[in-house]
């Protein structure tokens, strides 16, 4: 490349070029040499970029898996981030490595960053066990990061026990993080958490946050048998006063949809709208065996229930014998996963010819997948996107 005739083209010219190009395209060509490299990883061309947005094709949508929290990225030299490019049906690999901290857990993602849960390198004391009482006193931090970039920031330090059991919800600002359980909320700022009461029944169920507020599936059942219920609460602040209140949701023409599905999930939909996801129940019987797993969509301005989509018999034949699996994704696109399957389930949506229609399809080649069990969530990745 050094005697190249491309080396003698003006910056601006380079930058033009390469700007109208699609991400993928220009992450395959920082991978041809360092002088493309350092030239399209530039701030003058990421500039450049953002100059043009809105960009249709200047982020890519990807399915990204993520370990338990019993299988941290643990001292490992070389972290590594799978993830799954639906377009065309192939694994990508997102290194890791420029964290400095001893483990990390990628946990979620929003507005083209991720998000992780780090051992503070300060106070991480090796430990053969991570699963172990022993790794509870590590202080935790929640990472926000841009992987095509490598740039991250560190937000305030949290105990062990938020980042075992807190749910990380990303508000519509990159700074608006949330942290819920069960007993208390977290909400950032510039230096500190600010904490306040939930007082839910019970833990919540894949939050999601819409907006404003908050939706979560609460067990307001017997320790006997499951009775599964919606819950929203609003989250406004002033300065440095915040308030959350938590009501049920529901209206008499629901009628039984919290109870024909079986450990129920929610996912956001899209277009104001949430997915519910759970096995579809073929009786009403304490212990009724699943004909197949149902996606049902909330309309959150209606308030109504419609089917979109349901599980082929063909493909569920090969979760029914599964006690539990697990259910990722966003927007358009969902995966299911389960023991001994060995391969995800994926179901999309679309428009075609102004027509909504969906899909289902195997995705395979799934890599480190263990027990099969897999988690995740949906990584819209972007060049432009800060920390």
């Amino acid at each position: 490349m050094d005697s190249s005739p491309f080396n003698r083209l003006p910056q601006d010219t380079i930058h033009q070029i390469f700007s109208h190009l699609p991400l993928r395209q220009i992450i395959i060509c920082r991978s041809v040499c360092k002088s493309l490299y350092s030239t399209l990883s530039s701030p003058a061309f990421l500039h450049s970029i953002s100059a043009l947005s809105p960009h249709p094709t200047l982020s890519l949508s990807l399915i990204v898996l993520r370990p338990s929290h019993r299988s941290y990225f643990h001292l490992s030299p070389n972290p590594t981030l799978h993830a799954f490019d639906p377009c065309l049906n192939q694994w990508l690999r997102f290194p890791l490595s420029f964290l400095p901290f001893p483990s990390i857990l990628p946990i979620i993602s929003s507005h083209g960053l991720l998000y992780l849960w780090a051992s503070s390198p300060s106070t991480h004391v090796p430990n053969p066990n991570p699963t172990s009482s022993g790794s509870s006193n590590t202080s935790k931090t929640l990472i926000v990061c841009n992987p095509l970039t490598r740039e991250f920031k560190a937000l305030p330090q949290l105990g062990s026990a938020w980042s075992r059991h807190g749910s990380v919800l990303i508000g519509r600002e990159p700074n608006q993080v949330l942290v819920l359980t069960e007993l208390a909320t977290l909400y950032s700022t510039a230096s500190s958490w600010l904490k306040f009461s939930s007082n839910l029944p019970s833990k919540p169920r894949s939050p999601v946050l819409v907006d404003d507020f908050v939706l979560a599936l609460c067990d307001v059942g017997s320790p006997w048998r499951s009775q599964w219920k919606l819950f929203k609460s609003s989250v406004t602040h002033r300065g440095q006063q915040f308030t959350q209140k938590w009501t049920r949701l529901e209206k008499h023409e629901w009628g039984d949809v919290f109870d024909i599905i079986k450990r129920p999930r929610l996912i956001m939909g899209g277009k104001n709208k949430v997915l519910m996801i759970g096995g579809l129940k073929s009786s009403y019987s304490l212990h009724s065996a699943c004909s197949t797993i149902l996606i049902l969509r909330l309309d959150l301005e209606s308030l109504e229930w419609d089917e979109a989509g349901r599980m082929p018999p063909e493909m569920y034949r090969h979760f029914q014998d599964s006690s539990k699996f697990k259910v990722f994704g966003g927007v358009n696109r969902v995966c299911f996963s389960a023991k001994r399957v060995g391969r995800l389930a994926l179901w999309e949506s679309f428009e075609e010819n102004g027509c909504e229609k969906s899909e289902w399809r195997w995705i395979d080649g799934v890599p480190g997948n263990g027990d099969g069990l897999c988690r995740g969530f949906v990584f819209d990745a972007q060049l432009t996107a800060i920390p």
